[in-house]
């Protein structure tokens, strides 16, 4: 046994944790942020593209940008739009938002960007389970949110419920985007089922949108409610304390 003196307990001490934290991968990005886009057959062609100038829009907005650099430690955002059960596709891979440059190329690629499909339902459980698969195998961050935007309830497959068992949701916060249209029986209790269903985690919330046109607003407001560091620290101290 090698003998330290006697500050043989204090190196001992420094020794193990020294090797824990050189075990341990380093901490990319404060937030990893995934926002998931409804394709699906109920969203037609005038409401893809003001749910994608939208969110472009939001992105840019003067409160979010704040938000964005507010704290040291960056953020790293992935887009996908999501329909049918195995109709999934990356819009925006994992991009460090570091500085306004990379978040106007965000935008853009986001504004610039064409929908893969406008035939399927909606298949919430699948874009769930693809959402968890993408962070898993994202940038490792201190919190991670994956956001959902729909316009009706899942119709296609299983729901929320299977998903959160069956694929790796710990750790991860699910919040909602309602597009409150109202025009199918399935939305008149659409804002219940985000909440009953849908939400997942500690701090997790709902946003709603009245109708399309609104979509750019109601992203503003909860971009800026989820990337502003006080609602980070608030989430950090919950998972601690659990």
């Amino acid at each position: 046994m090698v003998k330290y003196g006697k500050y043989g307990l204090l190196v001992r001490i420094v020794t193990i944790f020294t090797a824990l934290f050189a075990a341990s991968p380093a901490i990319a990005c404060r937030l990893a942020l995934l926002l998931a886009l409804d394709v699906s057959s109920s969203v037609d062609t005038t409401e893809d593209e003001l749910q994608r100038g939208g969110l472009a829009s939001a992105l840019l907005a003067p409160e979010v940008q704040a938000a964005f650099f507010a704290a040291k430690d960056p953020v790293s955002l992935a887009v996908y739009e999501w329909s049918g059960r195995y109709n999934q596709q990356v819009i925006l891979n994992w991009t460090m938002i570091n500085n306004p440059a990379t978040l106007l190329f965000a935008a853009e690629t986001i504004a610039n960007s064409k929908r893969s499909h406008n035939e399927f339902p909606t298949a919430m459980g699948y874009a769930l389970g693809y959402g968890a698969k993408m962070l898993a195998s994202g940038p490792r961050c201190l919190e991670q949110i994956l956001d959902i935007a729909g316009d009706g309830q899942n119709n296609e497959g299983f729901g929320p419920k299977l998903a959160y068992r069956e694929f790796p949701f710990k750790n991860i916060t699910v919040n909602g985007l309602v597009v409150n249209a109202g025009e199918y029986a399935s939305e008149t209790d659409l804002i219940t089922f985000y909440k009953s269903k849908v939400l997942l985690g500690p701090g997790a919330f709902l946003e709603i949108a009245q109708g399309f046109e609104d979509y750019e607003h109601a992203m503003r407001r909860k971009l800026e409610r989820e990337l502003s560091p006080p609602v980070i620290g608030i989430l950090l101290r919950q998972d601690q304390a659990g």
